[in-house]
């Protein structure tokens, strides 16, 4: 059974760091493209950035330069660094498994969640 769990999430001010955590089961997350979502109040998913199977990373320009997606395949966990946060990054991350469509923020494969708050 597939099931993947966030972690992570804080209240942290303006400038600050975070890292969020997503520990995957029941499959393989290096065989998999993997993503992370956001949902701010009040909006849907924002695609964040993903993760393919070669390590290869993309991510949306709102967000590219202060976050860091990366993975570890021993421990079958996924991460998101981020930093220079900004009052605008508050929201629920989650971590998303292939099958996801970016272009519509389509992720029916993601967990449950982590709340990242950014505020003095």
């Amino acid at each position: 059974q597939v099931q993947l769990v966030e972690s992570g999430g804080a209240l942290v001010p303006p400038g600050g760091s975070l890292r969020l955590s997503c520990a995957a089961s029941g499959f393989s997350i290096n065989n998999f493209i993997m993503a992370w979502a956001r949902q701010a109040p009040g909006t849907g998913l924002e695609w964040v950035s993903m993760i393919y199977g070669d390590g290869t990373t993309k991510y949306a320009d709102s967000v590219k330069g202060r976050f860091t997606a990366s993975r570890d395949d021993a421990k079958n966990i996924l991460y998101l660094q981020m930093n220079s946060l900004k009052p605008e990054d508050t929201a629920v991350y989650f971590c998303a498994k292939y099958p996801f469509l970016v272009t519509t923020n389509h992720f029916p494969e993601r967990g449950q969640g982590t709340q990242v708050t950014v505020s003095s």
